[in-house]
């Protein structure tokens, strides 16, 4: 998932100087686009100026695409036009600094550059670092001629952009790049030098001068290119929507409606286009139009959207494919979104390939997400997505963009913007901004986007604002999962970001340390600039299963970290960093780090000591791979699982001596025909029996394992079983779908299952634990998963391994879903809790700017998994469970949720005596030494109404009320004595307060006298009733008290308008009354709620 931080760079382009355009057509080669270059330089808002020298525009032949009447286009070079005399014209320079609005932004597939176009601008950018490479200004009379800029496209490769104008035009410009070649040189201003700097950086600037002090990803400088006029394309049909492929353009028309393809270059036959009507499309509707097209290579997949409300999935047609004798058919699609009425008509589509979802926008801002399971039209919709605001606060949905990794969605509309996670989690958003400080500030990014763009691999996202001229870039944190699934980064929340790195360091911290929201929980690491000049953007980080190393992989090469000495190991050999690119992810081993790595055309996985330098002379081993690898991850104590791209699992033994440290590899699992596209794999774990997993062979178990996979969204399950000839098989069983990710019990670290080492701070629910109890913990073998909405969790996987289920094909016992309000990163099962975090939007008045931070967030799961062994009547189960958790201090509060959210429950369904629930829970309570405590607490905070169900299978209150003064727990007792009063007469309730006034008076429990005085008070406002009592406890005169005692709590304290202990007659609205509840006292839990009663 990925979380907005910080405050966002702007950029703007402005002109520089007096603006000069012709539309002049001199000689022969002259065109009647009549282009020129115009000067221009950033303004970055946020850093130096750079100056900038616009980029050379050639012209060539201008052509146009002329129709022959059935729909089809040819391509044939168009007359020039006459020359035109040039001239200034002031008035057009106007127009042009006035319209300066960004309308369309792309970017390229690398991601190394984008392009922006204003009504009459193309803008070609750099990444990083940011700079404008070359700029057109489009001429009146083009202007005039071609119509206004309306939509920007981009050829993936980046060689072509097509500017989409109002008249039916396609203006081609080609993009040339030198490699060595620069534009710019870096200055500074006065004072400032990069001594320090470089100092730290050093190496990177072997690379390039001495002179400059680059910043993440801006080693290479800023390149220079060429951006050159081609053609202009004419459809007389009118465009409704194009898009830019690798071979060709394709192109929706409106009159007739058609789809046109035009090929970057004549094919062999010298043919350059071909149509198809859509009314000669079977599967379409035949009088709607294309009014949205998106595409997606990796999927080979288009979605089109009509102006009929429709989508569909299409696919291009090969002529090869094609019967000769049937009519010639350029596309296939299939129809999987029909709404039911205007508000549900599509208007945006997005594509996800690494989850196969389509996604949807309608007109009302709902978003459908639809998932794709084949290309024979088998797509369903998953769920759908929606805003907590109104249509009339949000706007229309302007566009849908999915991060590289497929983790993420952003979607903008006209007033603001969202992300969700990919199965439906919000994350952070601008619709909670404050609008009166958003105009006031000029935050354009905050008030709605017209477009917006990944950049750095998912790090930044580019928007552009509702009219406005300027590039807002915003950093994003993402779970280091998405970048490197590992049962260690599921386990040890941490965070990636632009050029740093988060790592929450609670988990052996005392138990109320850990689900505080502490800002000094957070362990920030600076990635080193001397990797990250030229290595940005980071696309993998792991962090070890005792979360005392981290390693991060940008570009090439990688880098480590100790997070209890501070200190990052980069290459000090440049070559060596650019050698290899870290390709199947990475893992520690105590202090070991394992990448699986591409070097060339070799495919290896390398093993680095944390404690020798990163030198390939120092790699402790290397474990040669005859394809390259998917994933890798550890499992077990020394296992290690590496899956490549022959779909084989191999397994390796990590073999550790004094001196060597090395891979053995025990077995292989060939999963063809099981596994259709191993690019799809997300994470694999396996599963043994406990006799293989801790007597038997190593070398056998790859056959008897059982194997999880993540394919998309499905967690699927693969259990050997042998035939009668002795071959074996896999049983699939599929246990979930829509999985954000999962965690097995068995493969977390260690601090998860036993307690931490004993010089860390001391916790008391660390301090009641053992070795021998974790090792049989209840949930060790559990399973949980994150769907988007909620946890879910099965306690027991070994129940469907068994040979008996096997046999029967049983499949695993029902889950328990625990829904949560922000997304969880992390499962700390020896806390008891989950561990997530959720965006915060700061603006205030007396700063010009808004910014994102995130906050901590942690969930009690032990109530719901109490409840589902209670539901089960399994009441052995859950006191088992209670016995690895009864040291937390916040445990008793765990039990009062438990008994709040069964007791709500009951009063609103009333159902049998037989079927419910809570007798069972309070029977399971009585268990607990809290018990009488978690009873008060729960009639503390629920309704009159609730109570006589809950008493309905409870004692009569008088005998709990006996049972806590015997046990001398006189505060639990005073808390009863509401409950006595709603549920007796007043006489027989005024007898037992008497009675505990006279103990708490012998106990000194001065301040529950105190809370005795003013229920009384609020009983009978005349205070006869308190004066009677204080007479039985010999406490009617405390000036006498005082003097007996030598002070108490009353001195002080005047008797002028007072009774009593000096207390005021008059009833306070946080007082003890029938219709309020009391105070808590600082028993049984009673202190600061941590957690929110669910």
């Amino acid at each position: 998932m990925y979380w907005p931080v910080g405050v966002p760079r702007v950029y703007a382009a402005a002109t520089n100087g007096a603006l000069t355009l012709s539309d002049d057509n001199e000689g022969p080669t002259a065109t009647g686009d009549g282009l020129n270059a115009a000067k221009i330089e950033i303004e970055n808002i946020d850093e130096a100026p750079t100056d900038d020298d616009g980029g050379n525009v050639d012209e060539t032949n201008t052509q146009e695409c002329i129709s022959n009447g059935s729909g089809s286009r040819t391509v044939t070079p168009s007359p020039r036009p006459k020359s035109i005399s040039s001239r200034r014209s002031s008035s057009y320079a106007a127009a042009v600094k006035d319209n300066g609005d960004i309308i369309g932004l792309r970017v390229s597939r690398t991601g190394h550059m984008f392009a922006t176009i204003t009504i009459a601008t193309l803008t070609i950018w750099q990444t990083r670092p940011t700079a404008i490479l070359a700029s057109v200004i489009r001429s009146k009379h083009s202007l005039d001629t071609y119509g206004p800029n309306v939509s920007l496209l981009l050829r993936p490769d980046s060689a072509i952009f097509v500017v989409q104008t109002s008249f039916g035009y396609l203006i081609t410009y080609s993009l040339a790049t030198d490699p060595n070649a620069r534009v710019y040189r870096t200055q500074y201003a006065n004072g400032i030098n990069g001594h320090i700097r470089r100092q730290s950086v050093g190496r990177a600037y072997g690379r390039g001068t001495s002179e400059r002090l680059p910043g993440a990803g801006e080693g290479g400088g800023v390149h220079e290119v060429s951006l050159r006029f081609r053609m202009v394309i004419r459809v007389d049909a009118g465009i409704g929507q194009a898009l830019a492929l690798d071979e060709e353009l394709v192109v929706a028309t409106r009159k007739p409606a058609a789809v046109q393809c035009i090929r970057w270059t004549p094919d062999s036959t010298g043919n350059q286009t071909s149509t198809e009507l859509l009314s000669r499309m079977a599967w379409i509707n035949k009088k709607a139009g294309v009014v949205n097209m998106v595409h997606d290579r990796p999927m080979n997949l288009s979605t089109w959207v009509l102006d009929d409300g429709k989508a569909y999935a299409v696919q291009r047609l090969s002529v090869a494919r094609q019967d000769p004798s049937a009519p010639k058919k350029l596309f296939r699609g299939f129809c999987f979104h029909t709404p039911e009425k205007e508000d549900e008509f599509a208007i945006k589509a997005a594509i996800n390939a690494r989850f196969s979802l389509i996604t949807i926008g309608s007109i009302d801002g709902t978003i459908y997400v639809y998932s794709a399971k084949d290309y024979s039209g088998n797509i369903i919709l998953s769920h759908k997505l929606s805003l907590s605001v109104s249509l009339s606060s949000s706007g229309r949905i302007t566009f849908l963009n999915y991060s590289p990794d497929g983790y993420c969605l952003f979607a903008g509309f006209e007033k603001g913007w969202m992300t969700w996670s990919v199965y439906g989690k919000p994350g952070g958003g601008s619709f909670a901004s404050d609008a009166s400080i958003t105009r006031q500030n000029d935050e354009g990014w905050l008030g709605g986007v017209r477009d917006g763009a990944w950049l750095g691999g998912g790090t930044e996202i580019l928007l552009i604002g509702q009219n406005d001229d300027r590039l807002w870039v915003l950093e994003m944190a993402r779970s280091a999962v998405a970048g490197c699934f590992s049962s260690a980064n599921i386990a040890r929340t941490m965070l990636v970001s632009n050029e740093s790195l988060m790592v929450y360091r609670g988990y052996n911290l005392p138990d109320l340390t850990t689900i505080s929201a502490e800002a000094s929980l957070w362990h920030h690491v600076q990635i080193p600039a001397s990797y990250l000049v030229n290595q940005w953007p980071s696309r993998c980080a792991v962090i070890s299963p005792d979360g005392r190393y981290v390693a991060v992989a940008g570009r090439r090469g990688l880098a480590h970290y100790s997070v209890n000495s501070g200190r990052w190991k980069t290459f000090a050999d440049a070559t060596m960093e650019d050698e290899f690119v870290v390709r199947g992810g990475m893992c520690w081993y105590q202090h070991i780090l394992i990448a699986a790595v591409e070097a060339g055309d070799r495919f290896e996985v390398r093993l680095y000591s944390r404690e020798l330098a990163l030198d390939n002379e120092f790699m402790l081993h290397v474990e040669s791979l005859s394809a390259p690898a998917v994933l890798i991850t550890p499992s077990g104590d020394d296992s290690l699982l590496i899956y490549t791209h022959e779909n084989v699992v191999y397994h390796y033994i990590v073999s550790a001596t004094a001196d060597t440290v090395k891979l053995v590899l025990m077995g292989q699992i060939g999963f063809h025909g099981i596994v259709r596209a191993t690019s799809r794999v997300r994470a694999l774990s396996w599963i043994l029996p406990d006799d293989q997993l801790y007597n038997g062979d190593p070398s056998q178990d790859v056959a008897v394992a059982t194997v999880l996979f993540l394919v998309d969204g499905k967690l699927v399950m693969l259990q050997p079983s042998t035939l009668e000839n002795g071959d074996s098989k896999y049983d699939m069983k599929v246990i979930a779908q829509n999985v954000e990710y999962y965690a097995l019990m068995r493969d977390q670290p260690s601090f998860n299952l036993s307690p931490p080492e004993s010089s860390l701070p001391p916790s008391p629910s660390i301090n009641g634990a053992s070795d021998d109890i974790n090792r049989d913990h209840e949930l060790r073998d559990s399973l949980w998963i994150f769907d988007g909405n909620g946890m879910r969790i099965w306690t027991d996987v070994r129940d469907a391994l068994s040979p008996a289920a096997v046999e029967h094909k049983k499949e695993l016992l029902p889950s328990i879903s625990i829904p949560v309000d922000f997304y969880p990163l992390s499962i700390l099962l020896d806390k008891g809790i989950f561990l997530g975090v959720e965006p915060e939007l700061v603006q205030r008045r007396d700063v010009n700017f808004a910014v994102f931070r995130f906050a901590i967030r942690t969930h009690l799961f032990l109530p719901h998994i109490f409840r589902h062994h209670l539901a089960q009547h399994n009441s052995s189960a859950a006191l088992y469970l209670a016995h690895h958790y009864h040291n937390l201090l916040y445990f008793p509060h765990a039990l009062e949720i438990l008994l709040h959210t069964v007791l709500d429950e009951e009063v609103d369904t009333q159902p049998s005596r037989s079927t419910a629930l809570l007798p069972h829970v309070l029977s399971f309570l009585a268990t607990f030494p809290q018990y009488l405590d978690i009873l008060v607490q729960c009639t503390r905070k629920t309704e009159v109404r609730s109570w006589r169900t809950l008493f309905a299978y409870l004692p009569p209150p008088q005998e709990l009320f006996e049972e806590a003064m015997q046990k001398g727990a006189l505060k639990t007792a005073g808390g009863y004595m509401l409950v006595l009063h709603t549920f007796e007469e007043l006489g027989e309730s005024g007898e037992k307060l008497v009675r505990l006034l006279g103990r708490a008076r012998q106990e000194g429990e001065w301040e529950l006298c105190k809370e005795l005085a003013r229920f009384l008070v609020a009983l009978d406002e005349s205070g006869d009733m308190l004066r009677e009592a204080l007479r039985k406890v010999d406490l009617l005169d405390p000036r006498s008290e005082v003097e007996r005692e030598g002070g108490s709590p009353a001195d002080g304290y005047g008797n002028e308008g007072r009774v009593g202990l000096g207390i005021s007659a008059s009833s306070d609205d946080d007082g003890v009354s029938p219709r309020s509840a009391p105070r808590r006292n600082d028993q049984g839990g009673d202190g600061e709620d941590y957690f929110s009663v669910q």
